[in-house]
């Protein structure tokens, strides 16, 4: 039979110096598996800190934690120490464009406060652009058509016509600052409060614009556009209708009558969505008016979180509408997801500014925002004739 006992083994051979050797031989690869063990343990060991890491990580506004540690990086590594090589992989601008683009978290803060300060940008139509020359076409007939037999010739109908709204932009900033030892402390949450100072800067300019704005370098207002007392389809595209009522010193002996008469020159379809706007100085002198029987027009919210309605409508307040005085238009009525465009391109950037008023950081944030009347059909003004 043939022996299949290792040379080296030491209890075939009897030999003790080759017992010693084999005893050895075993020790090493002992020890050469223990180390393979451990070094497998430690890389586990990582991978689970790392998870552990992460999952106590809170998300930042439901972000995954992917966002969330961008977020951390742009507020702890950029807002908090200036760190500019954290930001170059998450935003992609370089410096001399003037700053950062903002994490999508915090730009989404920054919109939602937006939307809930800024009363125009709560009811219009706002569209995100890729580009500063934003243009859209309107619709400003329908296609022609007739009734003709099952034999008769079928003669060319009228093309529809087209209008382009090309909304007037300009760029928008706030310049908010905090102290050095404000972003050194830890406790401060410098995410929330920059995106609440930026937003709350934003929708001072942003009401003002949306209103009355130029249109120079800014958003053109609805109050600028041109206005008429013609109908709609007399009318020339981009002027809006106004109804005429009161005197010098305020409304007339019937306000309620033209209140009325405001809300049924708008059309059925702009009606469903539409609302009043108006200060708060004209909404009080609103609230006093009766019916002839005695009743207010005002009507309170009955349910909770509903708003006021003024004949059936709700009501928007927002400040820069002029006050109750002859020449002027206190009062708009309108469907204005209909009848105004709001053109917001590119995100909110930050640059953090640390030189010029020292012990201050000042972080410039900029935002480029457009507005023009899109269906000048979908807004009506009152104004108050002397």
């Amino acid at each position: 039979m043939e022996n299949t006992t290792s040379p080296v083994s030491g209890a075939a051979s009897g030999d003790p110096l080759a017992e010693s050797f084999d005893i050895v031989a075993r020790q090493d690869q002992v020890e050469a598996q223990i180390e393979v063990l451990r070094s497998d343990v430690t890389e586990v060991k990582s991978r689970l800190d790392k998870v552990a890491r992460a999952a106590a990580r809170p998300a930042i506004g439901g972000a995954s934690t992917s966002d969330a540690t961008e977020v951390k990086g742009f507020v702890d590594g950029y807002l908090r120490r200036g760190r500019e090589t954290e930001l170059k992989s998450i935003s992609g601008i370089n410096p001399a464009d003037g700053g950062y683009a903002v994490p999508r978290q915090i730009d989404a803060i920054i919109a939602s406060e937006l939307a809930e300060i800024s009363p125009i940008r709560a009811i219009a139509q706002v569209v995100q652009t890729g580009t500063s020359g934003y243009r859209k076409l309107v619709a400003t007939g329908g296609t022609a058509s007739g009734w003709v037999s099952e034999a008769s010739q079928r003669p060319e109908t009228a093309a529809p016509g087209f209008a382009e709204i090309a909304p007037p932009s300009g760029e928008l900033y706030a310049n908010p600052a905090a102290s050095q030892a404000m972003l050194d402390d830890a406790a401060f949450d410098i995410e929330t409060w920059l995106a609440n100072e930026i937003a709350l800067e934003f929708a001072r300019a942003e009401g003002t614009a949306f209103v009355r704005g130029s249109g120079i370098n800014q958003p053109e207002g609805f109050l600028s556009a041109p206005t008429g007392t013609a109908e709609d389809g007399v009318r020339a595209f981009g002027t809006m209708q106004y109804i005429g009522s009161g005197n010098a010193t305020g409304f007339d002996m019937s306000p309620d009558s033209r209140l009325i008469d405001l809300i049924h020159s708008l059309k059925s379809s702009h009606r469903q969505g539409a609302s009043f706007v108006m200060n708060s100085a004209t909404l009080a002198a609103v609230r006093k008016l009766k019916t002839s029987d005695g009743a207010f027009l005002w009507q309170p919210g009955m349910v909770e979180g509903q708003p006021d309605r003024l004949l059936g409508y709700p009501v928007i307040e927002a400040e820069d509408m002029p006050d109750i005085a002859a020449g002027e238009y206190p009062i708009a009525f309108g469907n204005f997801r209909h009848g105004y465009l709001i053109a917001e391109h590119s995100a909110t950037r930050v640059l953090r500014d640390p030189f010029t008023n020292k012990p201050f950081v000042h972080f410039y944030a900029t935002k480029r925002v457009g507005g023009k009347v899109l269906d000048s059909n979908a807004i009506k003004l009152l104004k108050i004739e002397a």
